[in-house]
């Protein structure tokens, strides 16, 4: 139930400008790679998420739409194609048009402090809805195109501190690269000169060949799990916080058992554990027949892949990343014990790390265009994404820290299918080590879900 301050919160919005280069750019057409052209990541994929400030002593020392939207300016002098448009064309592609348009800016004004509304920290995602730039744009055109990659929605409050909103294109960024990019834009916004890290767009790198031999995707198991809670329209979207203490408690009931599932002797990390407990618990809340096919895809990075020749070059910013899935029937994934789950879980992380899986991962994306490779739905899939060591969490301008970072519930983030591991607010010292996890599910299903990690607390070890 929403607090009195979250019923009375009102913005005062200016109006949007467009927000350019700082010095000339080139103006060119660049395409995006075959992962930035996965079907799933379409022109229409937008990334929202809320960055919370805090201001020192609770004194406004600058104004930090200004401070922003100047550095915004500077940093677009680097990241060039950020001023354009995504433009789908008829190959089916996407390209992006660097015609130094402008970035979508607004500034808001909050009626309270930050503090009233627990710097963002609370369980009422919804919350975070008004602080994300989900103003329409009428100059955007129709599903094909002409859709600007970056938006940015600056709000401040009372108390000093403001929030960030960043609304970025998935077929431009994944999560490292977005964070890449906010980090640019805070050092410049700090008084740096330039960003520590170069931008390198080099999307060619990650280009995939046609092949006879495509991967068999997930869909070709024919995920038949099904909810009764399928046709529902009505999403919820929470945030459960899971403190050191019970990832020990877990990891070591776990540990206790992994001897018969060629475990031992190996550790398995946190995400590993909670990711195999989220799956099981979110296939629990959604009742789901047991005699279907469910899946999990876990999303694997690129970057620091030593098996990944020639590497991702340090500055680049699109999607580097592959997603190795764990297919199970809902029987075997209620009814074996969660030391097999994690087991298969360490696998499919292993195999994403395979440099032959890499290249067929991306000829298979280059050869079935039109198919998406985890379906996309209630009940049949879940997508495990981690926000654990993005770096977004460590932003500071000199004269405001960011001490929270979360998703909005929109568009991406607020599908039933995705979860996300991220850090912990730096204000709640009692979650030093833990993790938040942000979840979207049908209405009626969620009550099941929060039963499931109230269990979690209780694990013996």
């Amino acid at each position: 139930m929403a607090n009195k301050a979250e019923e009375l919160l009102k913005l005062n919005m200016h109006d949007i400008i467009l927000v350019k280069p700082s010095k000339p750019t080139p103006s060119s057409i660049l395409s995006l790679s075959t992962i930035d052209n996965r079907p799933e990541l379409s022109i229409n994929t937008l990334c929202q998420t809320i960055h919370t400030f805090q201001s020192p002593n609770n004194i406004t020392q600058k104004d930090p739409a200004l401070v922003i939207k100047e550095a915004l300016s500077e940093a677009l002098f680097y990241y060039y194609p950020l001023a354009g448009r995504l433009v789908k064309h008829t190959d089916g592609k996407l390209r992006i048009h660097c015609n130094a348009y402008g970035v979508p800016f607004v500034e808001a004004t909050a009626n309270c402090m930050l503090s009233s509304l627990n710097y963002l920290d609370g369980c009422d995602r919804e919350n975070a809805k008004h602080f994300a730039f989900d103003v329409p744009l009428d100059e955007e055109d129709d599903e094909n195109g002409n859709q600007y990659p970056l938006r940015i929605k600056v709000t401040k409050f009372h108390c000093g501190g403001f929030t960030i909103g960043l609304c970025t294109s998935h077929a431009v960024f994944d999560g490292n690269g977005a964070s890449q990019f906010f980090q640019a834009l805070a050092e410049l916004a700090s008084g740096k000169s330039e960003p520590s890290v170069k931008p390198v767009w080099e999307r060619e790198r990650l280009n995939g060949s046609i092949t006879e031999h495509p991967l068999q995707s997930p869909m070709d198991n024919i995920l038949d799990a099904v909810s009764p809670y399928s046709s529902t329209t009505t999403l919820v979207h929470e945030c459960f916080k899971v403190d050191i203490e019970s990832i020990k408690r877990l990891k070591m009931s776990l540990s206790k058992k992994v001897s018969d599932y060629s475990l031992e002797g190996e550790s398995f990390t946190s995400f590993e554990a909670l990711g195999a407990y989220v799956w099981r618990s979110r296939t629990r809340a959604l009742k789901l027949n047991y005699d279907g096919k469910t899946t999990l895809a876990i999303m694997v990075g690129l970057r620091k892949n030593p098996s990944f020749i020639p590497p991702v070059p340090e500055g680049y910013y699109g999607n580097a990343f592959v997603d190795p899935k764990v297919v199970l029937t809902v029987r075997e994934l209620n009814e074996k014990p969660l030391s097999h789950v994690v087991k298969m879980i360490k696998e499919a992380k292993k195999l994403g790390f395979s440099k032959e899986y890499i290249r067929n991962v991306i000829d298979t994306l280059e050869t079935n265009k039109k198919e998406p490779f985890y379906h996309q739905g209630i009940g049949a899939s879940m997508v495990l994404t981690s926000w654990l060591h993005l770096g977004m969490e460590n932003m500071d301008l000199g004269w405001a820290k960011v001490v929270n970072m979360i998703p909005a519930p929109c568009n991406t983030f607020g599908t039933a299918g995705m979860c996300v591991f991220s850090e912990p607010s730096d204000l709640d010292p009692s979650m030093n080590g833990g993790v938040r996890i942000f979840v979207s599910l049908p209405s009626d299903a969620m009550p099941k879900f929060k039963e499931e990690m109230e269990a979690l607390k209780l694990v013996k070890p």
